[in-house]
């Protein structure tokens, strides 16, 4: 067996998140299913991480194997391009030693949240469109408390499958773009599901003036997830950066 890593982004407005669903399309289903017809062999792919309905990936990462190794991967690359549909895109596909793992292997992931403060039709897909005043220093004080390894189940969707809710954050804050949008990034070498939107949430709360500083530590340190904010939208979320 020869192992690949696929390296990929794509639009997830179409998507019903990264994983497989039941009843509905997802990205990997849809990458899967191209694989298993360009190479005539079923072909399964682990993804870095499962991104939520909606949410979009600047840089995915996802590993696949197959019986033999692949005589051309840039050939390989450009006729999955041709196949996947435009909501989809393939950069390059790499031989790697059959002990990596897309997902165990990675040492950190990095998600941008963007959000413009007047209506432009241009942003509105990607973007999300904010029209009260946030207070982005306090915003971004409140964000350093998340740094460390800390438990971070009050941003934990309920019910979630997972076997700890602990993270260890070591990037996390908000900075201003050329264009006047508004980027917040985070880095951790694992997160949860639904994590990121309603960190940005509560986050949010705080620039609001609807949540102290104070309260902010406490629902980090021993809040429940109806303790903290709410989830912001999906589709200004990217999955940005996987490091090895």
């Amino acid at each position: 067996m020869q192992r690949y890593f696929i390296y990929l982004s794509y639009d997830g407005a179409a998507y019903h998140g990264w994983q497989i669903q039941p009843n509905g399309s997802s990205v990997e289903e849809t990458i899967e299913k191209a694989l298993t017809l360009l190479l005539r062999q079923p072909v399964d792919i682990t993804g870095a991480g499962r991104t939520d309905a909606g949410v979009n990936a600047s840089m995915m990462v996802a590993h696949f194997d197959v019986d033999s190794p692949i005589a051309d991967t840039s050939q390989l690359t450009y006729r999955l391009n041709r196949l996947l549909p435009v909501d989809i895109a393939i950069q390059r596909i790499v031989a790697v030693d059959n002990d990596m793992h897309a997902r165990f292997s990675a040492r950190a992931r990095t998600y941008n949240y963007y959000i413009h403060m007047c209506k432009n039709p241009f942003l509105r897909c990607y973007s999300w469109e904010v029209h009260y005043k946030l207070d982005f220093d306090l915003m971004n004080t409140a964000a350093q408390y998340l740094l460390g390894e800390k438990d971070f189940k009050c941003f934990c969707k309920a019910g979630a499958d997972v076997k700890t809710t602990i993270c260890n954050v070591t990037e996390a804050g908000f900075t201003k773009m050329d264009d006047g949008r508004w980027k917040f990034t985070i880095t951790a070498n694992r997160f949860l599901r639904n994590m990121v939107r309603a960190v940005v949430g509560t986050l949010v709360d705080v620039g609001r003036g609807r949540l102290s500083l104070d309260a902010f530590r406490k629902v980090v340190d021993s809040g429940t997830r109806g303790d903290a904010g709410e989830s912001v939208p999906g589709n200004a979320l990217f999955l940005s950066k996987i490091e090895y």
